[in-house]
């Protein structure tokens, strides 16, 4: 994949060496520009996938840059470093279109972490998601059965219209990728899309995040906050696992559906939003709403358009195809000749129940790869994958894969097997939180990290030793 290229504006030449230095050692192409007029002309006449920006700048200052920018480029990330006095001006850019801004001195994981997610975010909007074609190496949703033909159906139905969508299916089964299909389809293709996964925020967080703050509203809110209601303004809105949600943000986004308008946290201001809600969750709302736990006036406005997404399992003559794509994206991905598949690896893929749906398939292919090295991939190739424990099926099944695996190693050790039970039940412990840990990162390696309470290196090793290096972006990635 090429090096993402990123422009940067700073009129200091010291801190923009410094700054250049730190990206590039991060995988970044970066431009440099140090008067803000200049940054503007190269950032409408070229292409970025994130302008990192100062606010105070010759020519033109950032708060005037933003929003030129943004209008013209309401898709492109900007993010604005401000020293603490000028908070209330990077927080008026945030509110005219600034993905995020940076309080100087800042530390320089900060501003990786920041920049990884602009760049996720940019790669949400401007990466196409193709509809049913297996022949593309980029990022499609796959299969030709009758229950993907639906699934098609449903998605150029909706897409062209304001509805909200509620898409239900099992964790793996693709439901960001028909998200993000539905909006790149619609009349607000060219404004943003905020994705937030309301499963991998704190509960007390999720209401901020949403809706913003006012300075002062909860400890540690010392400025306001801009949420990402504000953000997707004129866009699209993915709210993922919003099963997930708490029932007093479940009340608060009920009354954004009704009325059309926002209240930061600990604000009094009503704030009109105009932002179209795509949903997805795998849990059984039904029964949530009968144990209380979801609200059923939610649920109805939520659920305008329904769009199931069926798991793997019952849609099995899809995985040709699906096997074929994989194989052909990552061979490109990992710089390997194509490989095509044995039959009787395939025949082993169909003989496989796949709890972990399309992102287990995707995962098992991928370290099939790695081992073929560009070969025909072979029954015993799947089988060595299967054999690690690394595809998302154990780490789908948890705490329970683990106590079976225990319970045959105590009974092997028992009947005089030399095992080191505590070491492999360590490891396998460790192998489960890890890879839940990234995966419900996105990728993200210092996010995964900090939930962790360990370092990047310590987590960059682990990835590393369990076969999941593939997996995770880049330290500040998602």
């Amino acid at each position: 994949m090429s090096e993402p290229k990123l422009l940067l504006i700073e009129d200091d030449r010291r801190t923009a060496q410094s700054l250049e230095r730190v990206l590039k050692a991060k995988g970044y192409a970066v431009s440099l520009a140090d008067r803000g007029d200049e940054g503007l002309k190269r950032a409408k006449n070229e292409t970025f996938d994130v302008v990192v920006t100062d606010l105070r700048m010759p020519g033109m200052g950032g708060l005037e840059l933003v929003r030129e920018l943004h209008a013209a480029k309401p898709r492109l990330p900007i993010v604005l470093m401000t020293a603490f006095g000028t908070t209330e001006t990077a927080i008026n850019a945030t509110k005219h279109g600034a993905f995020e801004y940076l309080l100087k001195p800042f530390e320089m994981p900060e501003l990786i972490e920041v920049v990884g997610r602009a760049l996720a975010s940019a790669r949400l909007m401007t990466e196409p998601v193709e509809v049913g074609n297996d022949k593309t190496d980029g990022q499609a949703i796959v299969g030709r059965s009758r229950a993907m033909q639906m699934v098609y159906k449903e998605i150029g139905r909706v897409a062209g219209t304001v509805a909200t969508v509620l898409i239900r299916g099992q964790t793996g089964t693709g439901k960001e990728l028909v998200a993000r299909a539905i909006y790149q389809h619609s009349e607000r293709a060219a404004k943003p899309f905020i994705a937030v996964n309301c499963a991998a925020i704190p509960e007390t967080l999720l209401e901020s995040e949403l809706f913003g703050h006012e300075r002062g509203a909860f400890t540690g809110a010392d400025q306001r906050r801009i949420g990402r209601f504000e953000q997707a303004h004129q866009g699209t809105l993915f709210l993922d696992e919003i099963g997930d949600m708490s029932a007093f943000t479940q009340a608060k986004l009920l009354r954004v559906l009704q009325d059309k308008v926002i209240q930061r946290v600990g604000g009094k201001e009503n704030i009109p939003v105009d932002v179209r809600i795509i949903a997805a969750t795998h849990r059984d709302l039904e029964k949530a709403i009968a144990e209380k736990h979801f609200r059923e006036d939610l649920y109805y406005r939520l659920s305008s358009v329904v769009i199931r997404l069926p798991p793997l399992r019952e849609r099995a003559e899809d995985l040709p195809d699906l096997a074929g794509y994989f194989s052909r994206r990552f061979s490109k991905e990992l710089n390997l000749a194509g490989s095509a598949l044995q039959p009787e690896a395939l025949a082993w893929l169909g003989e496989q129940s796949w709890p972990g749906n399309v992102r287990e398939l995707e995962n098992i292919i991928r370290q099939a790869l790695l081992l073929s090295r560009g070969y025909p991939i072979a029954r015993q190739h799947f089988e060595a994958v299967a054999a690690k424990s690394t595809e998302p099926a154990s780490v789908a099944s948890g705490g329970a894969s683990i106590e079976a695996s225990i319970d045959e190693w105590l009974k092997a050790a028992k009947d005089g097997a030399t095992l080191d039970v505590h070491a492999k039940a360590f490891e396998a412990m460790e192998r489960v939180l890890f890879s839940r840990a990234i995966a419900l990162a996105q990728g993200n390696q210092a996010k995964a990290a900090r939930w962790l309470n360990v370092s990047r290196q310590t987590m960059r090793e682990k990835l590393r030793a369990f076969g999941l290096k593939d997996e995770a972006g880049a330290d500040g990635e998602d």
